[in-house]
C-alpha cells in the first residue's frame, strides 16, 4: 500500500507540473486553448471552445489559490 500511495503522489505531482508548464508557456491564449483542445481530442475527449476556456480558468484559479 505504501508504494501505491507514493506512485499516486508522484503521478499527481507530474500532472500538476505538466498543466502548470502548459499554462505558463510563452504562448498566446488562443493558441494554448487550441492545443489543449487538440490534445484532448486525440485522447477521445471532445470539448467545445467554451469548455476548454472554462477548464483553463478552473486550472488557473487552482494554481492561484495554491500560491496564496
Amino acid at each position: 500500500m505504501k508504494y501505491s500511495s507514493l506512485l499516486y503522489a508522484f503521478l499527481g505531482g507530474a500532472a500538476v507540473g505538466c498543466v502548470t508548464a502548459i499554462l505558463f508557456a510563452p504562448e498566446k491564449g488562443s493558441d494554448l486553448r487550441a492545443r489543449i483542445k487538440r490534445m484532448l481530442k486525440e485522447r477521445g475527449i471532445d470539448f467545445s471552445d467554451d469548455d476548454v476556456s472554462e477548464l483553463v480558468d478552473q486550472i488557473t484559479a487552482e494554481i492561484e489559490d495554491s500560491k496564496a
